[in-house]
């Protein structure tokens, strides 16, 4: 048995923690269960996810590592974010087993990627 839980938090780094809060909540169609000056607290699907601000905004920010949010709908939920005011980096597109994923940027910067996969069954 691993020890390791598994995925909690997904955390981006935002230059207006504020205007990024209403962004978000707007986005995710939720509002923070946690709302301080240091940290904006979402709960996602069991997950959370997390806005912190920056000391020095950063808007290229590299790609490293991408948090994919699960939609049953990736077309829909993609056009919803564009229209919100995301940024276009992937449409979405097939890789293989009827995954579709996508990616888009935050006002911020951050990349926000979407997954539909209808294999992905959650665990204990």
């Amino acid at each position: 048995m691993s020890k390791i839980a598994g995925l909690r938090t997904a955390i981006y780094r935002v230059s207006s923690i504020n205007a990024a809060k209403k962004w978000y909540a707007t986005v995710f169609e939720t509002l923070p269960y946690f709302d301080q000056p240091f940290y904006v607290g979402f709960q996602i699907g069991g997950f959370e996810l997390g806005l912190q601000p920056e000391e020095v905004p950063v808007t290229d920010k590299k790609e490293s590592v991408v948090a994919y949010w699960g939609v049953e709908d990736i077309h829909k939920e993609y056009d919803r974010f564009i229209e919100s005011g995301a940024i276009e980096y992937e449409k979405p597109n097939e890789v293989g087993g009827d995954i579709i994923v996508a990616r888009v940027k935050d006002p911020w910067g951050n990349i926000i990627g979407l997954i539909y996969n209808p294999h992905f069954k959650m665990g204990s």
